[in-house]
Formats: structure tokens, sequence, C-alpha cells
């Protein structure tokens, strides 16, 4: 399986609304529920109205379109990660899973699943 880096600095956000939010941002990930509204952009896009912010996060993907049938690939890497007490943010599209860690454990983190058998690109 082939997993993309992505070089951009990305924040994890809790916003009042979406209505300061570039959703024509190259990646912007929301998230509502009665509780909150999420976001996930690149950092230089984070809106105004930020409730809560945290920065620092980088990103991969796990490259192509993956279907629906398969099973535990983010439970496989997140799994890797735990074993060298890694945290992750995942982010599932229709497409593909996104996984987030933070900008210090990020290298580690890619050479770990290269070392798993991982195809890291």
């Amino acid at each position: 399986m082939r997993i993309k880096r992505m070089d951009y600095d990305f924040s994890v956000c809790k916003v009042r609304d979406y209505s300061m939010v570039d959703l024509n941002s190259e990646f912007c990930f929301i998230g509502k529920t009665d509780e909150e509204n999420s976001l996930v952009c690149l950092t230089d896009c984070a809106p105004e109205n930020v409730i809560e912010r945290e920065d620092g996060w980088k990103a991969f993907r796990i490259d192509g379109t993956l279907d629906f049938s398969l099973i535990g690939i983010l439970s496989a890497i997140s799994s890797l990660l735990a074993e060298i007490e890694i945290g992750i943010f995942a982010i599932s599209t229709y497409n593909t899973d996104y996984i987030l860690t933070k900008k210090e454990d990020y290298s580690r983190a890619l050479e770990t699943l290269c070392s798993a058998g991982y195809d890291v690109a």
C-alpha cells in the first residue's frame, strides 16, 4: 500500500461557525455535531473565528481510492504508530484516509510505516 506525504502544516480547530472557512482551500475538513463545529485546515488558512486551535500537525494519506469493502487499513496504521507512542488524528473521506501526526513525530511515523512494508512517497 502506498502512503503519500503531504508537505503542508495543518491546524485542528474548533470554530463558532463555518462562515469564515475558505471551502475552496486545497484542504479543508469539517465535522459538525450537536456539540461542536470542527475544522482541519492548512495552518495558513485558519479562519479568524476560531474558538480553540492546535497547530503543528503534518499529514499523509493512503494513496488512491479505497474500496469500502477493505477492512483494517486505518487500524493497521494506527496500531503500528501506537506501538511507538505516536498519537494520530484520522480523517476519512469518500475516497481515502488521511492521518495526521504532530510535526515532531512525522518523520518517525513515516519511517515506521516504511519499515513495516508501506511504500512511502
